[in-house]
Parts: C-alpha cells; sequence; structure tokens
C-alpha cells in the first residue's frame, strides 16, 4: 500500500491567512468533535475495508481510538437532515452510502448532504438485502444504477465507495468492482440502529462496542427518527472518551454509466419542484477541533485477484 502523509503546519496556515477563516467554520467549537485526520483513498485497485467480511481484504485504514462515521440507506429527509444538523454541531464529517431510489426521490437531500461536506458513496439501486443471491447481471445493475441515480440526484460528482446491503459481498461482485475502480466498505461496529427503537440503548450500545474495539468504521442509518436522536449522545460520549473522527474521501469520482441515464431522469423529473433547488455556497471544509486544517493520508491499495484460477479449482476438487 502506497501512503503518504501531508501534515499542514500552524505556521504554513498562518502564512496562507487560513487560520481564522477555518477556525470561523466550526460554530460550536465548545462541542466540537471535528475531523483529526482525512484519508483520501485510490479507489482504482477496488479494494475492501472493514473487518466484517470473509473475504481477503485491506489493513486497517485507522489508528487506534479513531472511528469512521457512515449512515446507509438514505437520503430520508425528515431523518437525514437532523443528522446533518448535529454533524454540523459537533462540526464532523461522515460518509454517505446513498440508495439510488432514495437519492433520486429526496434530490435536495442528497445535495445537501454533499454541500455539509460529507462523502457520499451508494447501497445499491433498490437495496436487494443479498445481492449475492441475484443472478450477476441483476446485481451488476443494482451496482451500476445505484451510481447512476445517486449521482443524479446529488447533481454533481459522488465517490466511487460501495456498501453491500446487509454486508454480503462475494469474490465475484468485489471482482466486478474492482474492474470499475469502486471501494467497498464493510464495518467494525454495527449499531443495530435498524432494530431497537431507544435513541438511548442505540447509544449505549454503540458506545460500549466502539470502547471495547478502540475504534473502527462505525455502521448507522439515516432513515429511522431514533438514529437522528441517538445521535448527539454518540457524539458526544466519542468526544469524553477521546475518540478522534476520520473522514474518507475518494482521489476520483464514479464515472457513471451514460445508458442509465435516460432511464432516470423522468424518475428525478417526478421528484416535487422545491426538491430540485440547488444548494447555494461553499462547501464547508473538514477542520479539526482546533479549526484547522487535519493532516491527511492517501493510500491507493493495489488490486486483488479475487476469482480463484478456473483450472486451480478444477484440479483441487479432483484431489481425494
Amino acid at each position: 500500500m502506497n501512503v503518504r502523509i501531508v501534515t499542514l503546519s500552524l505556521a504554513l496556515l498562518a502564512l496562507a491567512g487560513a487560520g481564522p477563516a477555518l477556525a470561523a467554520s466550526c460554530a460550536h467549537p465548545e462541542t466540537a468533535l471535528g475531523v483529526s485526520r482525512v484519508i483520501e483513498i485510490d479507489t482504482s485497485g477496488g479494494p475492501i475495508f472493514g473487518s466484517a467480511t470473509k473475504r481477503e481484504k485491506e489493513h486497517d485504514l485507522l489508528a487506534e481510538n479513531e472511528v469512521v462515521l457512515t449512515f446507509d440507506d438514505g437520503p430520508v429527509p425528515w431523518v437525514t437532515t437532523p443528522i446533518l444538523d448535529t454533524l454540523d454541531q459537533y462540526c464532523t464529517k461522515a460518509t454517505f452510502f446513498a440508495v439510488g431510489e432514495m437519492a433520486i426521490s429526496h434530490p435536495a437531500a442528497m445535495k445537501d448532504v454533499i454541500a455539509r461536506g460529507h462523502t457520499v458513496g451508494t447501497h445499491t439501486w433498490s437495496h436487494p438485502n443479498n445481492l449475492k443471491r441475484l443472478t450477476f447481471d441483476k446485481a451488476k445493475d443494482q451496482i451500476e444504477r445505484g451510481f447512476a441515480a445517486v449521482t443524479l440526484g446529488a447533481g454533481t460528482g459522488i465517490a466511487p465507495f460501495f456498501r453491500f446491503p446487509g454486508l454480503n459481498d462475494s469474490d465475484e461482485l468485489l471482482a466486478y468492482l474492482q474492474s470499475r475502480g469502486i471501494a467497498s466498505f464493510t464495518v467494525d461496529v454495527i449499531s443495530n440502529d435498524s432494530f431497537i427503537g431507544s435513541p438511548q440503548s442505540i447509544a449505549d450500545r454503540t458506545l460500549k462496542q466502539v470502547t471495547a474495539r478502540r475504534g473502527g468504521i462505525l455502521l448507522f442509518h439515516d432513515l429511522k427518527r431514533p438514529t437522528a436522536k441517538a445521535l448527539p449522545a454518540i457524539l458526544a460520549g466519542l468526544k469524553a472518551k477521546g475518540f478522534k473522527v476520520v473522514h474518507m474521501r475518494a482521489k476520483t469520482d464514479i464515472v457513471p454509466l451514460a445508458t442509465l441515464d435516460a432511464e432516470l431522469q423522468p424518475l428525478l423529473a417526478k421528484a416535487p419542484a422545491a426538491a430540485l433547488v440547488p444548494f447555494y455556497g461553499q462547501i464547508p471544509p473538514a477542520v479539526t477541533v482546533d479549526g484547522l486544517a487535519p493532516a491527511q493520508t492517501d493510500i491507493a491499495p493495489p488490486a486483488r485477484s479475487r476469482i480463484p484460477d478456473a483450472d486451480a479449482s478444477q484440479q483441487a476438487s479432483k484431489k481425494p
């Protein structure tokens, strides 16, 4: 893995005149969790990150007591928006794995995620819970249609980041993602917010698990109200326990298949007229708890061989 760490010093920020501007971007310094580090990922090798997989994966992205915040299944305005407000309050960033149908139905919410400086990846077109049980062509369509729809909903480029519904990956589909230069993300800490109705229980479970594991990629869903209600306690707990938030972004945007635009544009046109108003202003940068530019780590994991050689597999099957 090629790694380059770029750290901007306070002196350089002062010379550039960026210090005060960055500090001013955090409106709530008393609660700020901030972003301690940005990881920029070259996805051309089709890597997979996170512990919840049986496949060969990359080395851990994170150091001890670092976390990545991720949200699946949205956007849903009445849940996504309060989540975004809480992330703003704590001056921190997350990655949203959006579902294509949701993004194209709620384009204003999708644009809002982008506009507030978060990373957007995808979670298929319609969230079939076990993608590997579909035929390869149907699974591939779910992946590609998801990227095309979320890009249309966002109105701008999005990251080549993907998460399998139900975390049900396969070597065949990972090989396809690799052919498209798409990174896949599993998780390390599951909040279980899809099944827990109590915000306090969601917060307690998450903080207990992340403490035991000493960090990791955290999984939430911007689909249910208890998640939004639990998030302030979770972020306050992470801050109190000394955890640092790492923000992921991609080196380049995904290039959706142009052939899907003609099918998806009519669906986008059906979104409420008010939802088509674009966002307007400069995207706020990630900043540390002190309001400074975080260090950046660039990684470029090499491609892996995902599909076993057919002849080798046949030979192995013939052995007694």
